[in-house]
């Protein structure tokens, strides 16, 4: 114990001096440590003060990794949210038909199911995606055209920004009732507005059983 006393005193009578070439020496200013070896426990004072500060210096480094891995777990969290997309909506929750009509129109899905995002607008029946990415859509027509043999029957046009990208229809002569189905994954930018469109002579036809509906949502954004 004496013999490492000694040795930290002569440490701290070394670190009081610094060397400029033979027979001069310049004393140099006290820093916390050697101030710290000016009692009798100065090598433990020393040692603790050391390791203080490498802990110091861990933990803050320590800290600041947490803090970056937070940041991007926070961004991460913020995209998934910015990217929740869907919806899902019918023709009518009562019995209704439009069409046969002298001139196409767009069709206006009245009753919603899911429209997370608020991204479909329920009066021109208009979706609109909010960013670029790749989105599922899926689209089903229904008829009941009366009697067999009738000139009515169920189509429609699935439009990105009113050009077709789909185009629906069935009549069948042998019965009364039409339906088709379309499910595409497509490209979409953000802004682009996807719609159902009703051409001459089509009809639709639809009640509480939700026959016609028009769905999508958003796979993985591209931006």
């Amino acid at each position: 114990m004496r013999g490492l006393l000694l040795l930290c005193l002569f440490g701290t009578v070394l670190g009081n001096y610094s060397w400029n070439g033979p027979g001069q020496e310049a004393p140099t200013k006290p820093t916390s440590d050697n101030v710290c070896l000016t009692d009798t426990a100065s090598c433990g004072c020393c040692l603790m003060q050391k390791q203080m500060h490498r802990m110091e210096g861990y933990f803050n480094m320590s800290l600041d990794e947490l803090q970056r891995k937070v940041n991007r777990a926070q961004a991460a969290l913020n995209n998934v949210r910015s990217s929740r997309s869907a919806f899902s909506v019918a023709l009518t929750d009562t019995r209704r038909c439009v069409g046969p009509n002298r001139a196409g129109s767009p069709i206006v899905y009245e009753y919603v199911f899911l429209n997370l995002g608020d991204n479909y607008n329920r009066v021109d029946g208009v979706f609109t995606a909010p960013r670029a990415g790749v989105y599922s859509l899926a689209l089903t027509v229904y008829s009941d055209s009366g009697a067999p043999g009738s000139l009515l029957m169920a189509c429609a046009n699935l439009r990105v920004n009113g050009a077709d990208v789909a185009k629906l229809n069935d009549a069948n002569d042998e019965d009364q009732e039409d339906s088709a189905t379309a499910v595409l994954a497509l490209q979409l930018a953000a802004g682009d507005r996807v719609s159902v469109y009703l051409p001459v002579g089509c009809s639709l036809c639809d009640n509480a059983s939700h026959y016609n509906t028009f769905s999508g949502f958003l796979l993985y954004a591209t931006d």
